[in-house]
């Protein structure tokens, strides 16, 4: 319950504020044991009470921290005169947008690893950064193995990988580059996933899989399909390609299978 004190002036209790903001109360006595953030009131019995100001402020505080800022720095920003409430929000969004873009980049590494399993064999360091970027895909070899390592597309993936050329892994990203531009037009176009142009695109996934890592039957493509909505890894992936695009071709990919194991 929050304290009414008039119309327009509330309060809350320190445990209230913890609730709100998903901290704990010892957070809160750290912060405004530091000065960071000190409630504007005091109850009657001495109690910590907490303003929509308060609150505000520390929004702030919280929006920094999760952007990986100390504390120390999260105060110099929120104390310095000459930043109103509207700069700090523009700078927020300008970082959060910049760890969007990083996120998405690792998850177009990870996407690359998990599906070839093992990533760059007969490539320099050199080369496999340039093929996919900034990311090893090699990070991943480990869970890769642990998840897959005994079953026979696991096997033939590395059979596979260990004969591949530098020329042949920017193919199959040029590949599936290709494949990702014709489904976001397909999305953006308004198909549903049970269509036909939908279907078509989905086979030519399974077949995509089958001709650079390992033979995919329909029961393992919708496996797949599953592993792309369930797994947050993969979901961003396809989702960074066009909003929705892991549900959209999961749904496709069951329909495809559907449709050609009648």
């Amino acid at each position: 319950m929050r304290t009414e004190k008039g119309a327009d002036d509330v309060s809350y209790s320190v445990g209230q504020v913890a609730g709100f903001a998903a901290v704990t109360v010892r957070t809160l006595h750290h912060y405004d044991d530091i000065g960071l953030l000190v409630p504007s009131e005091r109850s009657h019995a001495g109690h910590r009470r907490y303003s929509d100001g308060d609150l505000d402020r520390l929004q702030q505080i919280l929006f920094y921290r999760e952007l990986g800022f100390p504390l120390d720095e999260v105060a110099a920003l929120l104390d310095d005169p000459d930043t109103d409430p509207r700069a700090h929000l523009r700078r927020q969004h300008d970082l959060l947008t910049a760890r969007i873009e990083q996120l998405q980049k690792m998850a177009t590494a990870v996407e690359q690893a998990m599906e070839a399993r093992t990533m760059g064999i007969n490539l320099t360091p050199e080369e496999r950064f340039e093929v996919f970027g900034d990311h090893d895909p090699e990070q991943y070899a480990e869970e890769a193995e642990a998840r897959w390592g005994s079953t026979d597309a696991y096997a033939e993936s590395q059979r596979r990988a260990a004969n591949y050329t530098k020329d042949d892994w920017k193919r199959m990203q040029d590949e599936g580059a290709e494949w990702g531009e014709r489904y976001k037009a397909l999305m953006t176009s308004g198909e549903p996933p049970t269509g036909e142009a939908a279907m078509e695109l989905a086979e030519e996934h399974r077949r995509y899989l089958g001709r650079w890592f390992y033979e995919c039957p329909y029961e393992m493509h919708q496996c797949l399909g599953d592993m792309y909505v369930a797994d947050e890894r993969f979901t961003a992936f396809y989702d960074a390609m066009h909003p929705g695009m892991a549900a959209h071709l999961r749904d496709a990919i069951v329909a495809n299978a559907a449709r050609r194991t009648a």
